[in-house]
């Protein structure tokens, strides 16, 4: 696990967070909504993104009022778009999220965007040419359910979620 533990009167206290990664997005697979991204509809938003030096935000379930860690690395590959970064376990939802990701229970990855540029399939489904990539979110229930994190990133959090649980009990003690 990518963490660093540190000890306090004898309970566990992990800093730097914890990593996680997955597919935000794949492209070509339709989702709920009928949309379906297009290759390189994020590499203009990325380089604006990365010439401005402003972040892609990772909220919790797209709520703006809680972002939960932070994207390390965001790019397109023959796949999709795939997000490595932390969650921030100074933050209460942070931790939360890393318990429910440990336990299995969450493992969706969903992205906010405003459309730049898009068509019309014959049977009327939209194909995302262009986007503004805004933020990428831990949810429940993504709008393309394939769009998950890996299981490096769950076995991690499963390891998390046992410190926490440790800590806890240790606690109770």
């Amino acid at each position: 696990m990518d963490l660093e533990r540190k000890f306090a009167g004898g309970v566990p206290v992990l800093s730097n967070g914890s990593v996680i990664e997955g597919y935000a997005s794949l492209f070509g697979l339709t989702d709920q909504g009928g949309d379906a991204v297009l290759p390189g509809a994020f590499a203009a938003s990325l380089k604006r993104l990365g010439s401005v030096d402003r972040k892609v935000r990772m909220l919790w379930q797209h709520d703006p009022a809680q972002p939960i860690g932070v994207w390390d690395e965001i790019r397109e590959d023959g796949k999709g778009l795939w997000v490595k970064g932390r969650l921030l376990t100074d933050v209460a939802q942070a931790r939360e999220a890393a318990a429910l990701i440990g336990a299995g229970a969450i493992d969706g990855l969903s992205i906010g965007y405003r459309t730049i540029r898009a068509e019309r399939d014959q049977k009327g489904r939209r194909r995302l040419a262009e986007v503004e990539l805004w933020e990428v979110s831990l949810v429940t229930f993504p709008m393309l359910p394939e769009a998950k994190l890996g299981s490096k990133a769950a076995e991690e959090m499963r390891e998390m979620a046992a410190v926490f649980l440790a800590a806890s009990e240790a606690l109770r003690g």
